[in-house]
């Protein structure tokens, strides 16, 4: 992976596993509690909230569209 590559390729993603809605809500909270008190000011604390965010919100939309059926 370079530098520039993107977090999210859906061809290289598209085999990811999804979790049941029950653990990706509580994956969702946690990580969101995790990151809630991250210092705006710091590269790295945003970075670090951004990516683990944007996992968990991922997974978390593909646990609710699995639950409704598409």
């Amino acid at each position: 992976m370079s530098a520039n590559a993107p977090l999210h390729d859906p061809e290289r993603d598209a085999d990811h596993w999804t979790p049941p809605l029950d653990m990706a809500r509580s994956l969702a909270r946690q990580t969101l509690a995790k990151h809630e008190g991250a210092n705006i000011h710091d590269d790295r604390a945003m970075l670090r909230a951004a990516v683990g965010l944007e996992l968990v919100l991922r997974d978390l939309l593909n646990a609710l569209d699995k639950e409704a059926g598409r």
